[in-house]
This record gives structure tokens, sequence and C-alpha cells, in this order.
């Protein structure tokens, strides 16, 4: 791919996952890629095994860090880094802050440290890793849902802001993969997202082509799209439906082990 051939890219969350997935595809399409997650050791590993950069620690402050280890520039952003807590409106006060600190504001710190070079040159591509579960909505899990959807509208927002002065802004949106978030994700990810689950090498391939083709949305799951478009269209049937999935999975949670 000509578009990343050389580019200089920052991946988050990088030490397993899609996360690793991605630094190693765009490695192999010949990228220079700083490989970040708080797990120095996850970052260091992967980074070594693909002939990139480790920059270790927070993803909201990378940025600086990254480029200078990338000559001074960076050319393609994922803010793929995220978390997953379960719960609703009881859930703790400190793991709503955390999935709004890391699932969004983490990206909005990030943009705010890149527009201002990819403005003045003209061009950048932020890869914002959302989740099917910010275009509709994942059962059990309100801190998760909630700020994956706002990361959605940001990435929306920054792509109706600043294409037309060369800033592509890409939003992956997958349902369940292989990863250790979907083995943390108790009941509801074994209900909802284990039968359809992907591997974390298929979501990096359905990134790639996404940034050849230039598109906004990028939907490993391609049923995905149908969903959303049931939502907007037809919202009571939709949220009927939702909730027969919550009945569902209490109905599973109250069986006792076998």
């Amino acid at each position: 791919m000509e578009t990343v051939r050389g580019a200089r890219v920052v991946v988050t969350g990088a030490g397993g996952g899609i996360g690793a997935a991605l630094a190693r595809r765009f490695a192999a399409e010949g990228a220079q890629v700083v490989v970040n997650d708080l797990d120095a050791a996850g970052a260091e590993a992967v980074a070594a095994e693909i002939g990139g950069t480790a920059v270790p620690g927070d993803a909201s402050g990378v940025v600086p860090a990254a480029r200078d280890a990338l000559g001074g520039a960076i050319d393609i952003f994922c803010a793929n880094a995220g978390v997953g807590h379960g719960g609703g409106p009881e859930a703790d006060e400190e793991l709503w802050a955390q999935s709004w600190d890391v699932n969004v504001m983490a990206h909005v710190r990030a943009a705010r440290a890149l527009l201002p070079d990819w403005l003045e040159r003209g061009e950048g591509r932020f890869v914002s890793t959302v989740s099917a579960a910010g275009m509709l909505t994942m059962v059990g899990s309100a801190p998760y849902s909630v700020s994956k959807h706002a990361a959605l509208a940001f990435a929306e927002w920054l792509s109706a802001t600043y294409r037309h002065r060369g800033i592509q802004v890409h939003a992956v949106c997958p349902q369940g993969v292989r990863t250790k978030m979907l083995v943390d994700s108790g009941a509801a990810g074994d209900l909802v997202l284990v039968p359809t689950a992907i591997e974390p090498e298929d979501v990096a391939a359905a990134v790639l082509q996404g940034i050849a083709e230039n598109r906004f949305l990028i939907l490993p799951h391609p049923e995905t799209a149908e969903y959303y478009a049931q939502r907007a269209t037809d919202t009571e049937r939709w949220l009927r439906g939702m909730n027969r999935v919550q009945r569902t999975l209490e109905e599973t949670e109250e069986r006792p082990p076998r």
C-alpha cells in the first residue's frame, strides 16, 4: 500500500490484541511503527518482533515522545488503547472515569497534539478503534457502551471538520474479537460476541483495506451496518430486540453452574 509504505505510524494499546495486530500489519506494509502500551514489556516485545520502536506509557501523552522516535513527525495515529468495564449506573465512579479518560479523552488529547502539525502539512490520518458498541450498544456494560458512543462521535466530528484540509479519519467498529478483553467480558460476551468473534489479524486487514479506500466506517463484521440501519430507522423495534438479549442474559446468569 503506497499510503502506508514508509509512513510514520503510532499504535496505542499495541502490547497485544488488536493493537499488536495493527502494529505487525503496518510494519509488514513497510511503515515505521511506534508501539505504545502501558505494559512496557508487551510494547517492547512487539516492537522487537516487528523492528519498531517501543514508547511505553499512557496513551494520552504519547504523541511528543512518539514523534521524536519517528524523526519528528507522525503520519498515522491509531488510537487503539481502550478499557472495557462492565456494569450500569451502579458501577464505581472510578470505572466510569477511567472509561471516559481512556476511551474518549485519550483520543481528544492525541488529536490536540497532532492537529497543528497535520493542518500545517495538509495531511494526517487518525484511526480510532471504537467498537460496534459505539454504533449500537453492549448489554451489561454501560461505561463501555457510553464511552464508545462518545469515541465515535469525536471521530465523526474530526472527519466533518477537517477532511477538506487533508485529515483522514477512520472509525474501526468490530463486534467480538478474540482478545483478552473478550475473555474478560464474561457472560455478556459469551452470549453476544463469542459466536461471531474474529481474530485481531482480521481487524488489522479490514483497517488496511479501509485506509486504502479512504472509508470513515471500517466494519470488520459487515452485518454491523445492517444493525446500525435498523437502529436508526426503527428504534423501538431495535430496543425491543436488545431488551430480549438483556432478558436472555439475566436468565443465563441465574442458571446454576453445571
